[in-house]
């Protein structure tokens, strides 16, 4: 059993109905374990003595209609490992829940509100919880890929893990069944940093890709021949960057 000694993000954006979560630990390999998001449903954050079951069954109540709340009694009542699990959810409806079970690491905690849910342990602090509820609540005016990032810096800028840094990653579901954004960062002196990066450079080059590709309504997609020609370019030569020339 793995301790992902964490802070997380879980959360929905009111305005446009996209859900994500954004996560850091020191532990490679967060992006695989932590997250669980599913468009029209909602997202749920796992970690502590993780159980990816939690985060899979979870986004599978959610996917019922069931409040975040009720999906979480639910979870935890099922779960006999539930005092040294952390969990965070947000609903299709931005109701969100979160639970620290007793037996996680010090110092942990959460906080929840309209839209989201954060929580940690094996923190330095609680100014890591306060700073990334006070980012995500003073930053509705962006979108939710770049608020998640934005709660992950303050965190991160608040102490964050006391052992230190490794992984970061944010995924975000919007309309289809695939991921609006996922991006990973597994083996990094400074991965909240390092994600911010990529996701500038995915800003300019993937997200432009990902709004043309086929959805349920249009099989065939919709990419601009902009976006086709900057594909075909080397990744250098490209808006924002990124790779090696060939």
């Amino acid at each position: 059993m793995l301790e992902l000694n964490t802070f997380s993000i879980a959360a929905r954006c009111a305005r446009t109905g996209m859900v994500g979560v954004a996560v850091s630990t020191a532990v490679p390999g967060v992006g695989g374990i932590c997250p669980f998001v599913r468009a029209g449903a909602g997202a749920v954050a796992t970690q502590s003595w993780v159980n990816p079951y939690l985060g899979i069954d979870g986004l599978a109540l959610l996917a019922e209609g069931i409040s975040a709340a009720a999906a979480l009694d639910r979870l935890i009542a099922g779960d006999p490992g539930h005092d040294v699990r952390q969990l965070g959810l947000v609903d299709k409806d931005g109701n969100s829940a979160a639970w620290s079970g007793p037996g996680c690491t010090p110092w942990f905690g959460h906080r929840t509100g309209p839209d989201y849910a954060v929580q940690g342990n094996m923190l330095v602090g609680e100014p890591t919880i306060q700073a990334m509820a006070a980012a995500f609540e003073r930053s509705a005016a962006l979108e939710l890929p770049e608020r998640l990032l934005v709660v992950l810096e303050a965190g991160q800028a608040a102490g964050g893990d006391k052992r230190g840094r490794q992984s970061a990653a944010v995924k975000v579901m919007w309309r289809e069944e695939y991921p609006y954004l996922d991006l990973r960062v597994d083996e990094h002196r400074h991965p909240v940093a390092e994600l911010r990066r990529v996701f500038e450079v995915a800003r300019q080059q993937y997200l432009p890709f990902i709004t043309g590709m086929p959805t349920r309504a249009n099989p065939e997609g919709n990419l601009p021949e902009t976006v086709s020609a900057m594909l075909l370019t080397p990744p250098p030569y490209r808006p924002g960057g990124g790779g090696s020339a060939p």
